[in-house]
């Protein structure tokens, strides 16, 4: 059974995971994707120190296209089963932002399967990350930050 959510409560990594392993796999690979307190800066490489982390949604296509990403996983790799959960509002550093636990037969396609879909969450799902310094802050991630805050 594959699961996609969104929820402003911390997130169980165990729980997740344990909710997409059938009896015919022999692994699970998860992903434990934590806000964490340096950046750097891809264009101008300097450091930033984050004091807390903000994640926002457009819900309904953020949970439509997480809906598509496991199918389009089912349809690349040899998996079974899939869960996505991504937490959105105020984080503390050190606090999981998302999971991505992935079930298969054999772990080769889990472990594929789950870097690809890390990496086309952050490219194609509308949710977005601020992170807040000390002197600002600035979006880091999504392709265009929100209009309205919802917080």
């Amino acid at each position: 059974m594959d699961l996609f959510e969104l929820t402003t409560e911390p997130l169980d990594i165990t729980a997740i995971s344990r909710r997409v392993v059938p009896p015919e796999c022999g692994a699970t690979v998860t992903l434990d994707g934590y806000a964490r307190r340096f950046t750097r800066d891809r264009v101008t490489g300097q450091v930033r120190e984050a004091e807390h982390l903000v994640y926002e949604a457009y819900e309904p296509m953020a949970l439509k296209e997480m809906g598509k990403l496991i199918e389009r996983a089912k349809g690349e790799f040899e998996i079974s089963n899939v869960a996505i959960v991504h937490r959105l509002g105020k984080l503390e550093i050190g606090e999981t932002s998302v999971v991505i636990s992935v079930a298969a037969p054999h772990r080769k396609a889990a472990f594929a399967a789950c870097e690809w879909i890390i990496r086309e969450l952050k490219r194609t799902v509308p949710i977005w990350k601020k992170e807040v310094y000390a002197d600002g802050e600035e979006w880091i991630e999504g392709a265009d930050p929100p209009a309205v805050s919802a917080g």
